[in-house]
């Protein structure tokens, strides 16, 4: 049960909104490298723990107010819009945002915030107090205005205007003291810290560095959304979370390549010791630098509608997926899919536990397409694999009209090792080896029934006649061939035994092969 919401309008209160239900507790050479495709199943299995989970979150809070109306002529006035109000809405913005994420992804959170004593202070109190899980601690200052962003729309969705209220100066040194007081009783309840900063001053000062240093002492991670240049107030956080434009004022320097970007995280990550950075890059997805390896998630492809509060989407998943547990790289592939989710939809919106499955669901189905891929994304999931430790093997061949001998040995490939490669001859590697009449499918179809096969992890198309380059490239295990090839004579065999890996010849079933199989339609 929660206690009666109430307001202190005095010069400088720090308030709380009691909740008598209990509330548990909260090298040189870098590898870089696309994020493989993570099995749903684990994905989906950290998605189920984030209920109850408990959060700190402290930043700026602000009211997003949403304003709608029809357009139908231009002021006489001056060359602008008209706009007939029809509909209006609120939510809160800012920090206030990131809470929403959290709270619609079923966590626990406790926030901090500094507001003014005015009407916009007053609604966003109201719109705290109507979520039973969140637990607000605001301080109320008289000399500051809270921050409003008033958005102008039209019926059909064109965003027309935006107009801010704000206070942007640092908030004084006691809102600074009694906030922190507030904080650093609270981390110990806590699973996980977030800091919101929106540079409207809660952050200006000190307190950044004086909660992170709290935070770590009592052994809680630390993830930071920032802004503004001055990243040494996040020294030592767990994850700091700039997007493109971010990263470029932290480092002052221009990111025009994914190469340049690559280098600026791996320096602001240097610069502040922290532990990793995730830099959110819109449209073209993210990119992790964590410790010294750096991956790149490839946005979800989809239409967006409004990016406004995906990044608070994002590290709302973050905070939640590594409260339950879940790894670095997993933690930024669940927020990857929710920022997806929310820029499909207007406003400040909020994806939800069912949303993100639902996505999760949606890519489980595509699982041939997830593993028909390049070389150089090959070589990204296998670095992933041999991180953990996993065998890998590899087979080649045209597998034109797949049969019982195909698959008879592609399932003894597989049951010697953990993870199995394909190396598919190309259409023109294929007619060379055998004739101009082949192959009966193309390369595209060939790869697609090879992927769609449970025993296989990867299909790669080369066009050279022999797979060498894929083998030097790729430095298998194991080596898989059909018994009817001589050993000494397996194409990069010498290579691999050479390096300690092994050649496996396979036991072939008699009577199958695909020439034999045209050759008997043909006959017909």
């Amino acid at each position: 049960m929660r206690a009666a919401r109430v307001w202190f309008p005095h010069s400088c209160v720090l308030f709380r909104f009691q909740h008598y239900a209990c509330l548990g507790p909260m090298n040189n050479q870098t590898p870089t490298f696309s994020a493989p495709a993570r099995a749903i199943d684990d994905l989906a299995s950290i998605l189920a723990q984030f209920s109850g989970k408990r959060i700190l979150c402290i930043g700026d809070v602000m009211e997003d107010r949403f304003i709608y109306g029809e357009v139908r002529r231009i002021s006489p006035e001056a060359p602008v819009p008209v706009l007939r109000i029809t509909r209006e809405s609120r939510e809160l913005g800012g920090a206030g945002n990131v809470v929403r994420n959290l709270v619609a992804l079923g966590g626990q959170v406790a926030f901090a915030a500094v507001i003014g004593d005015d009407r916009a202070g007053r609604e966003v109190t109201e719109l705290l107090a109507a979520m039973p899980a969140v637990e607000p601690f605001l301080r109320v200052n008289r000399q500051r205005e809270t921050t409003i962003k008033n958005r102008f729309f039209s019926l059909d969705g064109h965003h027309l205007l935006r107009a801010d209220r704000e206070t942007v100066h640092a908030i004084s040194g006691p809102d600074e003291d009694d906030v922190f007081r507030t904080v650093a009783a609270q981390i110990s309840h806590a699973d996980i810290v977030i800091l919101s900063d929106y540079a409207k001053g809660v952050f200006a000062g000190s307190l950044a560095s004086r909660i992170i240093a709290a935070a770590r002492n009592a052994g809680k991670p630390i993830i930071v959304d920032p802004k503004g240049g001055a990243y040494d107030r996040y020294r030592g956080a767990s994850l700091i979370t700039p997007n493109r434009a971010e990263l470029e004022e932290a480092v002052s320097a221009p990111i025009q390549t994914e190469a340049t970007l690559v280098l600026a995280a791996q320096k602001l990550r240097s610069d502040v010791d922290a532990t990793a950075i995730l830099v959110t890059r819109s449209g073209e997805g993210m990119t992790l630098v964590d410790g010294g390896v750096v991956t790149h998630l490839p946005a979800e492809t989809r239409e967006v509608t409004d990016v406004t509060g995906a990044g608070d989407t994002v590290v709302a998943v973050l905070a939640l997926a590594m409260a339950a547990g879940a790894s670095l790289i997993d933690a930024a592939h669940l927020a990857n899919v929710a920022a997806g989710v929310v820029v499909g939809r207007h406003s400040t919106a909020v994806a939800t536990t069912h949303d993100i499955s639902a996505v999760l669901m949606r890519l489980d189905l595509l699982p041939a397409e997830a593993k028909f891929v390049d070389l150089p994304t090959a070589l990204s999931r296998i670095a992933v694999w041999r991180r953990e430790d996993h065998k890998v093997g590899f087979t080649n061949g045209c597998f034109d009209l797949l049969h019982p001998g195909h698959i008879s040995l592609i399932s003894q490939a597989k049951s010697a090792c953990d993870r199995l490669i394909v190396g598919l001859n190309s259409d023109a590697s294929v007619r060379r080896l055998k004739g101009l009449d082949r192959p009966v499918q193309s390369e595209a179809a060939r790869a697609t029934v090879m992927a769609s096969l449970a025993h296989v992890d990867l299909v790669v198309i080369f066009g050279e006649d022999t797979p060498m380059a894929l083998i030097e490239a790729i430095r298998p295990d194991v080596l898989v061939k059909g018994a009817d090839y001589d050993r000494a004579k397996v194409v990069g065999g010498d290579l691999v035994e050479g390096y300690g890996g092994k050649i496996l010849l396979a036991q072939l079933l008699p009577s199958y092969s695909t020439t034999a199989t045209i050759s008997a339609l043909n006959s017909r």
